[in-house]
């Protein structure tokens, strides 16, 4: 049974939720620096994973090509509008106000926040540990920043924070169904890969949610699925020639 996915569906809905009911009670300044706060955790979460890398030029090649191909086809850009088109609906039937954010400015908070809860090293592996040995220390733990994040954003995003819970549980249950499939083709050295490029985009997301460098966090999501194919090349192909 996905018990780790589910808390962690459950965190992204109820902290989402606490958000936007204890929005108003929080200040300006306090949500601002909160936000800054989790920028930078999204940022130490990201390295401690990155230093886990075994390969550093399959990790690299498969960001790298993976962003090409995520730019190619404008993959930001299509999720900025589904998330668009999903939020008019939304704020309608809630009537939640956007804290006076333009909607580009939301869009950018919004699909920074859907990689974060979807597309992390963190939250993937852990979907693929829980499916093959049944641990869901790593998704359990990871709710915890979950929760406390989805608040924040819920405080100045709405109700459209709770929703990113279905595409989340979604990804996570399909990983942890084929995680009996996934595992058994990699090395630990692949996870290594694998869990360090996660890395990389939480880095890099943690730079977007902070307003230091906007990133683009949704493009990069390519390199995700490169990046075990990449790192068995690199170890079996390419380094056995060097």
């Amino acid at each position: 049974m996905p018990i780790g996915i589910i808390v962690n569906s459950l965190a992204i809905l109820t902290g989402g939720a606490a958000g936007v009911l204890l929005g108003n009670n929080l200040s300006e300044q306090l949500r601002n620096n909160l936000t800054l706060i989790f920028g930078v955790a999204s940022m130490s979460m990201g390295i401690a994973s990155i230093v886990h890398l075994t390969y550093l030029p399959a990790v690299i090649f498969a960001v790298i090509i993976g962003t090409a191909m995520g730019e190619l086809i404008r993959l930001e850009h299509s999720i900025s509008l589904a998330a668009g088109k999903v939020q008019a609906p939304v704020a309608r039937i809630l009537s939640h106000k956007d804290d006076g954010l333009s909607k580009e400015e939301f869009l950018h908070k919004l699909v920074s926040v859907i990689v974060l809860f979807c597309a992390s090293g963190t939250g993937i592996f852990g979907s693929l540990q829980s499916g093959m040995t049944g641990d869901h220390t790593i998704l359990i733990s990871k709710s915890i920043l979950d929760f406390f994040t989805a608040a924040i954003f819920g405080a100045s995003l709405g109700f459209i924070v709770c929703l990113i819970c279905i595409p989340q549980f979604i990804i996570f249950f399909l990983l942890f169904l084929s995680a009996v499939f996934i595992l058994p083709l990699t090395t630990q050295e692949m996870l290594n890969d694998f869990t360090a490029c996660g890395g990389i985009l939480m880095l890099a997301t943690g730079f977007r949610i902070s307003g230091i460098k906007s990133f683009p966090v949704a493009n990069m999501l390519p390199a995700m699925v490169l990046v075990m194919p990449f790192s068995y090349v690199w170890s079996h192909v390419i380094l056995p020639l060097l």
